[in-house]
């Protein structure tokens, strides 16, 4: 097994993560700092570590839960009065979120440990579907609607194509294939709209359903199967 994929699949990161602690020279295997995120490793023999913590391929964990207002999406935060974590049993803590929810936008949001599907989930270049409910100040514009649709330029850069549709008075669903901080709710407001709800109903084939706010669930292997293949339709 290549170390990124060792490192990754161990719970301890992400992969894009996992390729910056080889990469910066904080994994060692056997003692040894190794810097190249390909070299191969046998994890019934190898012992790999992450500063004191040896590290082992576990199992993947998938789970989905619908998260509250003002929980933070983070695994540690001293600031913060309640985290995703809070809302996990002690055994599952260890799962790390796959992208983040602002503290006020609620919704699903998945949790593994499967550093791959991750990358898969939140890298707009597999164009994954996430798909939002907004609630704004009133009610869009096709001329705004466009002019979102088409990309606005934020401090980080122009947005990437979107869908948006109007589905009542100050009421519309989002389809959009990046994660950026903040992000619907900048584009709204380079428009000048507020968004006052923001709520994730769906990423790729996974639907938020009738999961109640603060609620979790693990994944059907058959869920977790359309994630995985949720790419397929681009060719990727």
């Amino acid at each position: 097994m290549k170390l990124l994929l060792f490192v990754s699949h161990s719970g301890l990161c992400s992969r894009r993560d996992a390729m910056d602690l080889i990469q910066g020279g904080h994994i060692k295997v056997n003692g040894v700092v190794i810097r190249e995120p390909s070299s191969t490793v046998e994890p019934q023999k190898d012992r790999v570590y992450f500063r004191e913590r040896q590290l082992s391929v576990k199992e993947n964990i998938y789970i989905v839960i619908n998260k509250p207002k003002g929980v933070t999406t983070t695994k540690e935060d001293r600031f913060a009065k309640v985290t995703i974590m809070d809302l996990l049993p002690t055994e599952y803590r260890h799962l790390n979120p796959v992208g983040r929810l602002d503290q006020d936008t609620t919704g699903l949001l998945i949790l593994t440990n499967d550093g791959d599907l991750t990358h898969k989930l939140t890298h707009p270049s597999f164009h994954i579907d996430k798909i939002y409910i907004a609630d704004l100040d009133r009610s869009l514009t096709n001329k705004d609607r466009v002019r979102l649709e088409n990309g606005v330029e934020l401090e980080d850069g122009k947005t990437l194509p979107c869908k948006i549709f109007n589905l009542e008075a100050g009421r519309v669903k989002i389809n959009i294939h990046e994660g950026r901080k903040r992000q619907i709710k900048l584009m709204f407001k380079i428009v000048g709209y507020k968004v006052r709800t923001l709520r994730r109903v769906s990423i790729g084939n996974l639907q938020l359903g009738d999961l109640k706010e603060g609620s979790w669930r693990k994944l059907s292997n058959i869920e977790v199967g359309k994630l995985k293949d949720a790419d397929k339709k681009y060719g990727k």
